[in-house]
């Protein structure tokens, strides 16, 4: 009885920690965005509480751990029972979270260590983790598009050298006379404050009593799914940001949209974006000479270029139409123009009375992920639109 009243007080405990530590990091992002809402004592009370539950939650660890090895010692001798297989351990684990046994754990830690025991006592198993991150992989996504940097901190801020053009040395004569300063270097700082983005899936009974194998594959196809989709629409919300933009009716707006708007030095390393709409589109586009202005890519199969242009195509699912028979067309160097600050740290939690669940007699499960996505250089690429392109006008007709 009493060890089972410590493990108690030890996941209430834990729970308290994570609801201090959670409002300290909201304080955070509110004074790095320039808020003046928190006093300095309301700070040092809040920091105050958070190393309180901290030690509160250690203890209560201590104890049960204590309690645990003293009954151990008075017990007598069992057999050993066979340790059970780690996923069966996960799947009952995910169980008691959408029973509500386990009000909140961490799924993914931000932690190099990926068997990190989270505070309600889970553990992910480092399979199925790399499983998820596969599962991500395969869907169409834009993250790989985009310069990806790994952040251990809620706020943060970036000094970056934008592109621009240097000037040359100068010339000098005489030996004997003094060397000019080179021009400085362009530099401008970039903030990122890390945003939770969160998703809600209402639960069956019938999910709960399923296979161990099912209870995983539900969980780490539904993961990968809101982790795809919500990562897309941040970074489609940067693309969009970019200033230069153009209404694109005919071939020649294509090539300005590259080579008549970005710097050379861009343009080289430069490709085209769109969706399956705008590229069935574009595929149907004819020259002068009546034939097919997309050229299959020799260096990789299926794939086309325009204008000896790369072009990348990304399902209407994840790359949405601008409007009703608009499509999108991005031209740049992503890398350079857009960067994920990645937090590393997805959460999972449940309810069985938030919302209309008690209502409907549901068990809800929420998904939680943390990343900010800012524009680098907004000089690195161009954005336009386009709903029908005309045919090149006809010239010389090849002969037969």
């Amino acid at each position: 009885m009493n060890i089972n009243k410590l493990h108690d007080a030890w996941i209430t405990a834990g729970q308290n920690y994570t609801d201090k530590q959670s409002n300290v990091q909201n304080m955070a992002i509110a004074l790095a965005n320039g808020t003046k809402d928190y006093t300095d004592e309301e700070i040092q009370n809040a920091k105050k509480e958070m190393n309180k539950a901290k030690q509160a939650r250690d203890l209560a660890k201590d104890a049960l751990d204590s309690a645990t090895e003293s009954k151990k010692l008075v017990e007598p001798t069992k057999p050993v029972a066979e340790t059970p297989d780690e996923h069966h351990v996960f799947a009952n684990g995910v169980r008691d979270l959408m029973s509500g046994k386990i009000k909140v754990l961490n799924l993914v830690s931000s932690s190099s260590d990926n068997k990190t025991t989270s505070g309600a006592g889970l553990t992910i198993p480092e399979d199925i983790e790399t499983r998820i991150n596969k599962l991500i992989r395969q869907f169409d996504v834009l993250q790989p598009l985009v310069n990806v940097e790994s952040v251990s901190t809620v706020s943060g801020s970036r000094v970056i050298e934008q592109f621009s053009l240097m000037t040359p040395l100068a010339s000098i004569e005489d030996e004997d006379a003094d060397i000019a300063d080179n021009d400085e270097p362009k530099l401008a700082t970039v903030n990122y404050t890390i945003k939770r983005y969160a998703g809600i899936n209402k639960i069956t009974d019938s999910l709960l009593k399923d296979s161990d194998e099912n209870i995983i594959t539900w969980l780490t196809t539904w993961i990968a799914r809101k982790v795809v989709v919500t990562r897309n629409q941040a970074i489609i919300t940067v693309l969009n940001a970019a200033p230069k933009k153009a209404t694109i009716t005919k071939v020649d707006d294509i090539k300005d949209l590259d080579t008549g708007t970005l710097d050379p030095a861009i343009n080289r390393l430069g490709y085209f974006l769109t969706n399956n709409s705008g590229f069935n589109t574009l595929k149907k586009i004819k020259d002068a000479m009546g034939r097919y202005l997309l050229q299959p890519d020799v260096a990789q199969a299926g794939a086309f270029t325009f204008d000896g242009k790369r072009i990348v195509v990304v399902s209407d699912n994840w790359l949405p139409d601008v409007s009703k028979d608009t499509h999108p067309l991005y031209f740049g160097s992503f890398a350079d123009a857009v960067t994920l600050f990645d937090r590393e740290n997805m959460s999972l939690a449940t309810t069985t009375e938030g919302g209309k669940a008690f209502e409907k007699d549901q068990t809800w499960i929420r998904v939680i992920d943390r990343f900010d996505v800012e524009m680098i250089d907004d000089g690195a690429m161009a954005v336009g639109s386009f709903g029908t392109i005309e045919d090149q006008p006809a010239n010389l007709a090849p002969k037969a």
